[in-house]
């Protein structure tokens, strides 16, 4: 383990609800995702950190949610983009296979954030090691919310998320009280379709 992922695990605390990672996805991301990235699959599976709050995700089992929210947009005509991360709430992670970490979605908001991307392949290797050592829980916990949710609802499995009802693209509240635990691809799938997606700075 490097200092980086060492880092992100002082962060954000152990693995929960760890899978194994098979050889056959491995085989399928070879070439495509930075080998440090298939590394820390290797080592730590695809888990929960944070009691729930962030999980590393298999990207085939995002690619639903990637079509819904960007397959008519001009970010999908740019680079071949993966979903390698998600939070509790709906923050997606998306890994360019040029670009490395180049866009962060948040679903319940129907916007995306642009970031600086990677220029050169080499680069793509340290990008993944900076992706999970400069990341910080804060922002994921939406305001205080995970706290209380996590406390309302209980503890999320990999296949859950805390999504709003109703959505607020459909005049819900952002409130603890109209959180439910939800599927998580299914839920991602279904905000795509109620609302525009946004580009901001």
């Amino acid at each position: 383990m490097d200092q980086y992922f060492e880092y992100f695990l002082k962060n954000f605390g152990p693995a929960i609800d760890k899978r194994e990672v098979p050889r056959e996805t491995l085989d399928r991301f070879k070439g495509k995702l930075p080998n440090q990235l298939m590394a820390y699959w290797q080592e730590h599976g695809f888990s929960g950190y944070a009691e729930g709050l962030f999980w590393t995700v298999d990207p085939q089992d995002y690619e639903p949610v990637l079509d819904a929210w960007l397959g008519d947009t001009s970010f999908v005509e740019n680079d071949a983009l993966h979903i390698i991360a998600r939070t509790a709430f709906g923050h997606l992670l998306i890994w360019g296979e040029q670009s490395g970490f180049c866009l962060q979605l948040f679903a319940p908001g129907s916007y995306v954030m642009e970031y600086q991307t990677a220029s050169q392949k080499e680069d793509l290797e340290f990008a993944a090691q900076m992706f999970f050592g400069f990341l910080d829980r804060e922002p994921f916990e939406f305001d205080g919310r995970f706290k209380l949710a996590k406390r309302r609802l209980g503890r999320l499995n990999r296949e859950e998320m805390y999504g709003f009802v109703p959505a607020l693209a459909l005049g819900g509240a952002a409130d603890v009280t109209h959180l439910e635990k939800v599927k998580a691809v299914e839920h991602l799938v279904l905000l795509a379709q109620l609302d525009e997606l946004k580009v901001i700075g």
